[in-house]
C-alpha cells in the first residue's frame, strides 16, 4: 500500500515537472503563446478534477500573467481564484499584476482583472479591490461599469463592515441614473443581493424609480429583466392606481421567451394584485396569467415541473387563473412521473362540476397505466373528488367500484382507503358499496389499507352480519401486525360490542388482553386502558365517546396554510415554491419576505385576514357541556366525574391482569335483554373487586343492549 502512495506521488511530480516545462517552452519564437495555453489548457482541466497538485506551478502561473493576452489572462485568473486561498503567501505576488490591468486599454482585461479581485477573499485582496472599484464604477465602458457593480456585491459578502465604512454603496445608488440600461440593472442586482445579506440597509424604491426603471425594461438582457422585476418586489405602492398601472406596464414580460422572466413577472403582478381594489382589472390580469403558464408547459420537463409547481401555488392564492385550462394538465404518455404526479394535483384543483365527467374517464385511463406510484395517485384522487363535488360522489364511487372490480391488489387497496373517507363523508348514503369490499378481504396486505376496512367494519358492524368473523379473521394475526393495524383493530372491536353486544363479548375480553398485557406499545396500552375504564362504568358514555360525531373531512386538507400562502406568493419562481415551503425553511439565511401595509393594501382579500374572519365567525364551544338537568347542571360532566373516581378505585385494586376477566354471560353486560330488568344493576368488566354501573333503558327486542 505504502509503495502505490509513493508511485502516485512520484507520477503526480512528474506530472507537474512536465507541465512547468510546457509553460516555460516556446520562447521567443512562439509569438502567439500557442505553447503556453496548451499548457495552461491542460492545468485548467486538472484543476476542474480537483488535482491539488497543481498548485505546486503557482510562482510559473504568476509569471504568465504577464503576457499580454486575453486568453492566457483568463486561464491564469481561473487558477489564481481557485488556489489563491490555499496559498495566500504566493498569491499576494499576483496583486501588482491584477493592479496594472485595471489599467488596460482593454475593457475586457479591465473588466476581468476586477472581477477576479473581488471573487478572491484574502484580506490583501479585498483592501486593496477599494480604490480601483470606485474608479472603475465611473468607467467609459458600461461593460466594465456593470462588473464593477457586481463587484461591490461580492466585497459586501467578503467585509460588509469595509463597504459600509466606505461610500461604495452611495455610488451604487448613483448607478441607478446610468444611462445604459445593463449597469442600471446590474447596480439594481448588486443592491438587491447588499439588502439580502444587511440588517442595517433597507431597500426602498418610490413610484418614481420604479417608472423609470419599468421603462428600460425592453432594452436590457433577459438577466437585466429577471434583476429588474426582483427589484420591483421592493416597491410598495402607496395608491391603487400606481399599483395598477404599473401591473399593466410590465405585463408584456409575460410573453418573454426565457421561464425566468417569466416567473419573476408573474410574481410582480400577483404582488401588486394585493394593491389593487379594482375587482374587473384584477379579474383582466388574471386572465392575462394563465397563457404563460400554459406556454411552459411546452417546454422540457424541469421547467414543466417548476411551472406546474408554481401553478399550484397561485390556483390556491386566485383560482380564477388557469380555470379553462385543464385539458393542458391532462398527462402525456411520455411525460416523467414527477411531472404527471404535479398535473394529477392541478387537475384535482381544477375539477368542477362541469367538467367532471372528462376528468373521471381520464382518471380512470391513468388508473390502467403500469406505473403503481401513479396509478394509486389516481384512484385517490377520484376518491378525493368524491368528497370535493358532492354532486359527483354518485359519478366517482361507480368509478371506484369499476376499478375494483379489475381485482388488482394494489387499486382495491387505494379504493378501500379513499372509500373509508367517502363514508365518513357521506354517512348512512353509500354502505351498499360495504359487500363489494368485503368480497376483496384477501387482496388487503397494508397496512392503511387494512385499517381501512377494519375501520368500516367497526363502524358499520351493526349493518354488516358477519362482522364479528370479519373481525375475527383480522384478530388471527393481531401480534403480528403494524401499531396502525392494532389500534383500528382494538377501536373496531369495542364498536361492535357497543352496538351489537352478544357479538362482541367474546372478542373484546381478548383484545384488551392483548392490548393491555402483551404488547410494548404505550398508545396502544393506553388506549386499551381508556376503552377499559369506559366499558367498566357508564355504557353511555362509552357509546358517546367511541361512537360519536367524527370530525369533519374536506378534500381541502392539503392546502397551505394562510400565512405561508402568504409569503409564498412573494416568492413565485424560487425553489422555495419547488417545495412549497416558506424561503426560510429552504434557504437559513434568506430574509422573509412579508407584505408592507400601505394605503393601497386590500387587507381584507389577504388569506391571513379571511382565516381569522372565519374563525372568528365559528359558534363558540361550551366547556363541559351535556344534557341540562333541571337544576342546571351538566349530566355530561356529572357521569365523567364519577366513571373517573370509579376508574381509579378499579385500577388502584389490579395485582393479577385481565385473566378471570368476564364480559358476558347471563349476569354480564352482554347478556340478553330478559337477563335483568331495566334499572337492574349488573357487573361489568369482572375483576377483583367488580363493579357496578347502571343499565341504561333496554332497547327492542333485536339482542342488542344499546338501541341505535
Amino acid at each position: 500500500m505504502a509503495t502505490s502512495g509513493g508511485d502516485a506521488k512520484l507520477f503526480a511530480r512528474g506530472k507537474v515537472a512536465e507541465l512547468r516545462l510546457e509553460l516555460n517552452s516556446g520562447g521567443k519564437k512562439d509569438k502567439n503563446h500557442s505553447a503556453k495555453k496548451i499548457a495552461l489548457k491542460k492545468i485548467v482541466a486538472n484543476m476542474t478534477m480537483s488535482n491539488n497538485d497543481m498548485v505546486a506551478l503557482f510562482p510559473d502561473i504568476i509569471t504568465c500573467m504577464q503576457i499580454p493576452s486575453l486568453e492566457v489572462k483568463k486561464m491564469c485568473f481561473l487558477f489564481l481564484v481557485n488556489y489563491a486561498r490555499m496559498k495566500p503567501d504566493i498569491a499576494i505576488k499576483a496583486l501588482p499584476v491584477l493592479v496594472l490591468d485595471m489599467e488596460d486599454n482593454n475593457p475586457l482585461i479591465r473588466a476581468l482583472a476586477l472581477r477576479t479581485m473581488s471573487y478572491i477573499h484574502v484580506r490583501e485582496f479585498v483592501e486593496a479591490a477599494f480604490s480601483p472599484v470606485k474608479s472603475l464604477l465611473k468607467d467609459p465602458d458600461p461593460y466594465v461599469r456593470k462588473t464593477a457593480a457586481f463587484a461591490v456585491a461580492k466585497l459586501y459578502d467578503h467585509d460588509k463592515v469595509l463597504v459600509e465604512a466606505s461610500d461604495l454603496i452611495d455610488r451604487l445608488n448613483t448607478m441607478l441614473r446610468d444611462d445604459n440600461p445593463t449597469v442600471v440593472s446590474s447596480a439594481l442586482a448588486a443592491l438587491m443581493d447588499i439588502w439580502e445579506r444587511s440588517e442595517t440597509i433597507k431597500l426602498t424604491i418610490d413610484y418614481a424609480s420604479a417608472s423609470k426603471i419599468v421603462q428600460i425594461l425592453p432594452d436590457c438582457s433577459e438577466w437585466g429583466q429577471t434583476y429588474i422585476l426582483e427589484a420591483l418586489m421592493s416597491y410598495v405602492p402607496q395608491d391603487t392606481q400606481e399599483a395598477g398601472l404599473l401591473a399593466e406596464r410590465v405585463t408584456p414580460r409575460l410573453s418573454h421567451a426565457n421561464s425566468s422572466v417569466v416567473l419573476t413577472c408573474t410574481r410582480v403582478i400577483l404582488y401588486l394584485m394585493n394593491y389593487i381594489v379594482d375587482e374587473k382589472q384584477i379579474s383582466g390580469l388574471c386572465r392575462k396569467l394563465s397563457p404563460p403558464l400554459v406556454t411552459l408547459l411546452a417546454k422540457g420537463p424541469e421547467i414543466q415541473y417548476l411551472a406546474l409547481r408554481n401553478a399550484l401555488l397561485i390556483l390556491q392564492r386566485r383560482p380564477e387563473v388557469l380555470r379553462n385550462d385543464i385539458r393542458v394538465f391532462f398527462c402525456k404518455y411520455n411525460d416523467p412521473i414527477y411531472v404527471k404526479v404535479t398535473k394529477l394535483e392541478l387537475i384535482f384543483m381544477l375539477a368542477t362540476e362541469r367538467n367532471i365527467k372528462e376528468v373521471l374517464t381520464e382518471l380512470r385511463e391513468y388508473a390502467t397505466e403500469i406505473d403503481v406510484h401513479f396509478v394509486r395517485k389516481s384512484v385517490r384522487a377520484i376518491g378525493k373528488l368524491a368528497i370535493k363535488i358532492e354532486p359527483a360522489s354518485q359519478l366517482c364511487i361507480d368509478s371506484l367500484l369499476e376499478l375494483v372490480a379489475t381485482k388488482v391488489t394494489y387499486i382495491v387497496q387505494e379504493a378501500t382507503v379513499v372509500i373509508r373517507n367517502i363514508f365518513r363523508k357521506y354517512p348512512n348514503q353509500y354502505e351498499s358499496i360495504i359487500s363489494v369490499l368485503c368480497e376483496n378481504l384477501d387482496s388487503l396486505d397494508e397496512p392503511e389499507a387494512k385499517s381501512a376496512m377494519i375501520w368500516v367494519i367497526g363502524e358499520y358492524a351493526d349493518r354488516i352480519e358477519n362482522s364479528d368473523v370479519l373481525l375475527d379473521d383480522f384478530l388471527f394475526s393481531f401480534h403480528d401486525e403494524p401499531l396502525e393495524v392494532q389500534l383500528a383493530l382494538l377501536t373496531a372491536t369495542v364498536k361492535l360490542f357497543i352496538q351489537r353486544p352478544t357479538k362482541g363479548q367474546d372478542l373484546v375480553p381478548k383484545v384488551l388482553k392483548w392490548a393491555t398485557e402483551e404488547t410494548d406499545s404505550v398508545d396502544l396500552r393506553d388506549r386499551g386502558y381508556m376503552y377499559w375504564r369506559l366499558l367498566s362504568t357508564d355504557a353511555t358514555l362509552a357509546k358517546q365517546v367511541v361512537m360519536g360525531p367524527k370530525p369533519p373531512i374536506t378534500a381541502e386538507s392539503e392546502k397551505l396554510d394562510p400565512a405561508t400562502l402568504e409569503e409564498m406568493c412573494l416568492n413565485v419562481g424560487t425553489l422555495a415554491t419547488v417545495y412549497l415551503k416558506t424561503v426560510q425553511q429552504v434557504f437559513r439565511n434568506a430574509r422573509a419576505r412579508k407584505l408592507v401595509d400601505s394605503p393601497a393594501l386590500q387587507k381584507h382579500t389577504l388569506p391571513t385576514v379571511i382565516a381569522m374572519e372565519a374563525q372568528r365567525a365559528l359558534p363558540s364551544v361550551m366547556n363541559g357541556s351535556g344534557p341540562q338537568t333541571a337544576d342546571g347542571a351538566g349530566t355530561g360532566r356529572a357521569n365523567l366525574s364519577s366513571a373517573v373516581e370509579a376508574a381509579d378505585v378499579y385500577f388502584s385494586s389490579l395485582n393479577t391482569g385481565m385473566g378471570s376477566m368476564d364480559i358476558g354471560g347471563d349476569d354480564g353486560f352482554g347478556g340478553s335483554p330478559t337477563a335483568g330488568a331495566p334499572g337492574d344493576r349488573q357487573y361489568v368488566v369482572n375483576q377483583s373487586n367488580p363493579h357496578q354501573v347502571y343499565q341504561p333503558q333496554i332497547g327492542g327486542g333485536n339482542g342488542d343492549l344499546l338501541d341505535l
